[in-house]
């Protein structure tokens, strides 16, 4: 999946790199699995914008994916590698024995014509997906669940993964792409391998219209603005703010923790950070 570049030939192309697209063997989606995606514009139910700087962007189509892989010891065929607009990782298309198929994020190293199951006694290869119970310690594994059935919650984009590092009583330490290590249920499935198209964080825009495509709006920094529409707006000629960094409603926006108290708090054995 290596990264392409291009001829300075406008100020925008300078700078700007794509992905090669090698590993796409289709670029039809399955129809029975697209479902179509209206845009919010970070608006609520009220038609307040409660998630600034949203609006515009290209059409898109929501790729079903089956995150919940409860479809145990049925085999599955891997027909084709795909692009999912609505996600950084590339995704896979399965065809079941029994006939149906569906959509996986497809694991590195995941090709077509593989054999993929999911089921308590599977084989350890990427894409398989199993128990975190069944699977050996030090393994990487990423679309990793934190309640029975509800689906894969953690390690989901492109080139994540996290990592078993214990087993003690009912529960697993699994080490998170961010260095947390948290206590989950050993009942909880988890895919085995990393999650694909590894060079996505290498990728540059380059150019302000392609943040436009992704549906981003500009983005106007606080002091720039005039004082009623910004604590850090206003003075005379170019200045620094003259206070700490906040948001347009003052509260401070560098160091302060907003993090609230939950009740799964106590399955954290390790914070993240340094």
């Amino acid at each position: 999946m290596p990264i392409k570049t291009f001829k300075p030939v406008t100020p925008s192309s300078r700078f700007r790199t794509v992905s090669t697209f090698e590993e796409i063997t289709s670029t039809t989606p399955e129809k029975s699995l697209l479902v179509p995606l209206r845009k919010s514009g970070g608006r609520n139910n009220q038609g307040r914008i409660t998630c600034r700087y949203r609006g515009g962007g290209s059409k898109r189509f929501l790729r079903i994916i089956d995150f919940k892989r409860d479809k145990l010891n049925i085999p599955a065929k891997v027909v084709s590698i795909e692009y999912d607009p609505n996600r950084s990782a590339r995704i896979a298309l399965l065809h079941y024995a029994d006939g149906e198929k569906r959509y996986i994020t497809a694991p590195l190293e995941l090709k077509v014509g593989d054999r993929l199951m999911t089921g308590e006694e599977v084989e350890i290869r990427p894409g398989n997906a199993m128990p975190l119970g069944k699977i050996p310690l030090g393994t990487m594994i990423h679309n990793v669940e934190l309640k029975r059935g509800k689906g894969a919650q953690i390690a989901r984009g492109a080139g994540t993964f996290a990592q078993l590092a214990a087993k003690e009583g009912e529960y697993g330490h699994v080490k998170l792409p961010s260095g947390e290590v948290r206590l989950v249920r050993l009942e909880c499935f988890a895919t085995v391998g990393q999650v694909g198209n590894l060079e996505h964080e290498n990728i540059t825009y380059g150019k302000a219209g392609k943040t436009r495509w992704l549906g981003r709006r500009p983005r106007v920094r606080g002091v720039a603005k005039n004082p009623v529409d910004h604590p850090m707006g206003g003075g005379e000629g170019k200045s620094s703010g003259g206070r700490h960094p906040c948001t347009p409603w003052g509260k401070i926006t560098k160091g302060l923790k907003t993090r609230k108290r939950k009740l799964s708090d106590k399955l954290i054995i390790k914070r993240r950070g340094k």
